[in-house]
């Protein structure tokens, strides 16, 4: 009975570290690495563009060296950038926090923002 108690006290250890290791953020170059996974992305906008003249108006996030060679975008559609109070393109330069499923798009990761609460303003 012994044995079976402490196994199950190694067992529940793990996965309190694994549930405390999912909530890290991920630095933006690693996000290729959780494609599929809900995350939450941190780094520095290295790119921010509206583009208003394509099918769907898309807001680009970029994230590490810039476009085309960033290593991670945070995409904004035209229809929910008025839930936004402020323009996403503003971002530029600061860091945020980006949380949400990480799907991958040529190759590179991405998380598709729908709500502002899925990113968040870092002290900067």
């Amino acid at each position: 009975m012994f044995k079976s108690m402490y196994g199950l006290l190694i067992l529940g250890g793990l996965l309190a570290a694994a549930a405390v290791n999912a909530a890290d953020p991920l630095d933006p170059a690693d996000a290729i690495d959780h494609i599929g996974e809900e995350a939450t992305v941190c780094g520095e906008v290295t790119g921010a563009k509206f583009s208003s003249h394509r099918k769907r108006k898309p807001t680009f996030i970029d994230f590490g060296p810039p476009h085309p060679n960033h290593v991670f975008t945070a995409l904004i559609w035209g229809e929910y950038r008025d839930k936004f109070d402020y323009v996403p393109e503003s971002l530029l330069g600061r860091t945020i926090c980006v949380s949400g499923t990480i799907t991958e798009h040529k190759g590179r990761p991405e998380i598709k923002v729908s709500e502002p609460s899925q990113i968040r303003l870092m002290n900067n």
